[in-house]
């Protein structure tokens, strides 16, 4: 098993990544077989504001399934305990939801179904954004169904989630309503394909028709 610790405005020292090593590998010291890679990135806000200040993110990378969990505090001691308690509870639900698919295969599964897109998102709003890039991430992105990305939604601790539609093939967002229930985010090409042409063949350009959520994206 590969673990990778990253480290934002705070030095790794070898006592820090002791014991994050200690912690780590005892959270998913059950699920090995299903873990290929861990990255752990902790951080220290330089902002006094800011309270809790020390945090310690994972993320899992276990067979294709992305796995994450996040928990911050006063004491960065105190946030790798938190969070490796909280990724063992994760990986235990997740190893939870494939036996119990290989034991029902034939069970019904929840449909996730995507809502009528509004004509108008924003209104009389500007939209705006963030003047810097601060993160950037990068991630494989296999093929799934919504309902396979309903459950990494779950698995992310995300209010959103990201996947190629096997259907389609296309790029797909789905998120939590502020209601209740999931949305998903679908492209829509001027001419209303979905293949990226129009009837002569020549590519068009695509509207990404977004389903806006109250709150920003994180």
């Amino acid at each position: 098993m590969k673990l990778v610790i990253h480290g934002k405005n705070i030095e790794i020292t070898e006592a820090i990544r002791d014991y994050v090593h200690q912690k780590i590998e005892k959270a998913v010291s059950h699920f090995q077989n299903i873990t290929n890679e861990v990255d752990v990135h902790l951080s220290v806000a330089r902002n006094p504001r800011i309270n809790p200040k020390q945090a310690a993110e994972v993320t899992i990378f276990a067979n294709g399934s992305v796995i994450r969990a996040e928990e911050s505090s006063e004491n960065l001691y105190a946030s790798i305990d938190l969070v490796a308690d909280k990724i063992a509870r994760q990986l235990r639900k997740y190893k939870e939801r494939r036996q119990d698919k290989k034991t029902h295969a034939q069970s019904t599964t929840e449909v996730v179904v995507p809502e009528p897109v509004v004509p108008d998102l924003i209104g009389d709003r500007t939209p705006e954004l963030p003047s810097e890039v601060v993160r950037t991430k990068y991630f494989s992105m296999p093929p799934m169904t919504l309902e396979e990305a309903l459950e990494q939604l779950q698995l992310v601790g995300h209010d959103f989630y990201m996947f190629r539609n096997s259907e389609t093939g296309e790029i797909n967002v789905i998120y939590e309503r502020n209601h209740g229930g999931y949305g998903v985010i679908q492209p829509r090409n001027n001419n209303g394909h979905t293949n990226g042409k129009n009837g002569n063949g020549k590519a068009v350009h695509n509207n990404i028709i977004m389903q806006e959520k109250s709150h920003s994206v994180k």
